[in-house]
């Protein structure tokens, strides 16, 4: 079994933030042919409590954590890059922190997507910019990414 965890924020407010790439991932990862053995989910907490959500998904499921897969946000990386990780991520992330907080281990995939597209003269904080929407732009740069994370996903 294969459990793949897209974080984010619930709620109308937060769709198309990019603290939410991680549920855009899933949501387009559901609308393809999923082999019976993956189980996907959209977390339903706020990113800070995801721990949580993924420990009763683990539990629930007999999920080892080297089956789990986290699908976040990562300001540490471009957007338009990824990085498919398994006991590393980003140097700071409170979902991802909570995580491994509720469950006692760092042992899990991490599918971590570049979104950091600020303008380095005029740079604003990190938690204030996840909590923005992408632009049209990002959002193309954005798509060719999620479409390439799928194919890794399915074939992995």
């Amino acid at each position: 079994m294969k459990l793949i965890v897209g974080l984010g924020n619930p709620g109308e407010k937060y769709l198309n933030n990019r603290h939410n790439t991680g549920q855009l991932v899933v949501e387009t990862l559901l609308k393809k042919f999923l082999p019976k053995d993956f189980i996907v989910k959209k977390s339903q907490v706020f990113m800070n409590e995801s721990g949580t959500f993924v420990k009763k998904l683990v539990e629930q499921y007999h999920i080892k954590p080297s089956d789990l897969w986290v699908i976040h946000d990562d300001l540490d990386i471009p957007l338009g890059s990824y990085k498919i990780q398994k006991g590393k991520g980003p140097k700071l992330h409170n979902g991802i922190n909570s995580i491994e907080r509720e469950m006692g281990t760092d042992e899990f995939w991490r599918v971590r997507i570049g979104v950091d597209s600020r303008d380095s003269e005029s740079r604003i904080s990190g938690e204030e910019y996840v909590l923005q929407d992408f632009t049209d732009e990002d959002k193309e740069i954005l798509d060719k990414v999620v479409q390439e994370i799928c194919k890794k996903l399915l074939t992995s």
